[in-house]
């Protein structure tokens, strides 16, 4: 347990006095994430964020973890390599789509041929059990690839991606503590120690975002764990035994997996790129009910939880019941919030602090006049 509290501490100390750092880096160089039609924020701000959540993480989990031991490590932390610096050049250079998703195969291909992170068996979900290996390959490139871009997707809000990463890295990093498998159990932790330093500048009104070079980084850490989850917890001979494990694991990310497989088939619906940019993700649609970024993240947060304990208590039912019940009443509530939003117009917003703001459909209105610095134009 020791060693868990260190590296979370270690990664919350570095990212925690990185950020500063990279604040003003930011501002010297003018390097910021300028607001347009689509985004919500309505200033410059430092999109940055990524590079103190990784130094932090990747630091503490170098120091933590013996790859002596768990020689497959350095094949994640090879990977990561590849999305960080994949995410920055975004940040900092935007990239296409394309570019984008041949960075991600190439950590795909690091992860699974190198790495051996790989879904081989279903446990049981649609009747499957082990799969046939050109199957398991396409399958774990899937996964990979449709976890790493939930959380790219779902980082629309102030602390909403960093608050289920927080969610996510406590939850598996418990469960690998718990099953004695420290190595997993620290790369979730020293990730989660990251984030909750980076939230501290990142709740809203937010002083940094993460950028992708953080949330294409969430995504990979948790496609390994999710994976690895899978793989062990129906095992034999594990310690902490889990039934209907695809559908536990599934629900540890439902949140992020089931907003972007929606935005992807209504896009590929439409006749468009399933990465095209649009204002069409939950948090867009609870923010269309008047709520404010704080009172966002809280609700997707609990709803996210609250599925993660319905499958915990339904998983003897299996995986395949649990999840097409778990993914209908997700499907119902987002067919709720849409079809039953407020229609466009003005819109009083409430917080959970209980301040409110005066909306209309395109941006926030300043009801105080204020005084605009020349300089800052």
């Amino acid at each position: 347990m020791l060693d868990i509290l260190l590296t979370a501490a270690v990664s919350f100390i570095i990212t925690f006095l990185a950020i500063p750092v990279i604040l003003t880096i930011a501002d010297q160089k003018k390097l910021f994430d300028v607001p347009d039609e689509r985004k919500l924020h309505t200033h410059a701000v430092a999109s940055l964020g990524g590079v103190g959540i990784f130094s932090g993480f990747l630091l503490s989990a170098l120091l933590a973890i013996q790859i002596s031991g768990n020689p497959e490590f350095q094949y994640y932390f090879a990977a990561a390599l590849v999305i960080f610096f994949l995410g920055l050049k975004d940040d900092i250079i935007v990239l296409s789509a394309t570019k984008k998703f041949i960075g991600q195969l190439i950590a795909a291909s690091i992860l699974i041929h190198l790495g051996g992170v790989r879904i081989d068996s279903m446990h049981g979900f649609l009747g499957l059990q082990d799969l046939p290996l050109g199957f398991s390959y396409a399958l774990s490139y899937l996964t990979i690839i449709l976890v790493i871009n939930s959380f790219n997707l779902i980082d629309g809000i102030d602390g909403l991606a960093a608050s289920l990463g927080i969610m996510t890295m406590l939850v598996f990093g418990t469960y690998f503590y718990m099953n004695e498998n420290l190595a997993y159990a620290l790369l979730a932790y020293s990730m989660c120690g990251s984030l909750v330093a980076f939230l501290i500048f990142n709740h809203h009104p937010a002083k940094i975002f993460m950028g992708d070079s953080g949330s294409l980084m969430i995504g990979l850490v948790a496609s390994i764990l999710v994976i690895k989850f899978i793989t062990i917890s129906s095992g034999q001979f594990v310690k902490v035994p889990v039934s209907s494990v695809v559908a536990v694991g599934v629900s540890v990310l439902f949140l992020p997996l089931v907003d972007t497989l929606r935005v992807f088939a209504i896009r590929i619906f439409n006749g468009r790129s399933p990465f095209t940019p649009d204002r069409n993700h939950i948090h867009h649609l609870l923010l269309g009910w008047g709520l404010n970024h704080a009172a966002v993240t809280l609700v997707c947060l609990s709803v996210n939880i609250l599925f993660l304990m319905l499958t915990w208590s339904a998983r003897s039912l299996g995986s395949t019941i649990v999840l097409i019940g778990m993914t209908s009443l997700a499907l119902f509530g987002i067919a709720c919030l849409y079809y039953l939003r407020p229609r466009k117009g003005m819109v009083i917003t409430r917080g959970i602090s209980g301040a409110t703001e005066l909306k209309t459909p395109s941006k926030v209105v300043t009801l105080i006049h204020e005084t605009v610095n020349p300089e800052n134009n």
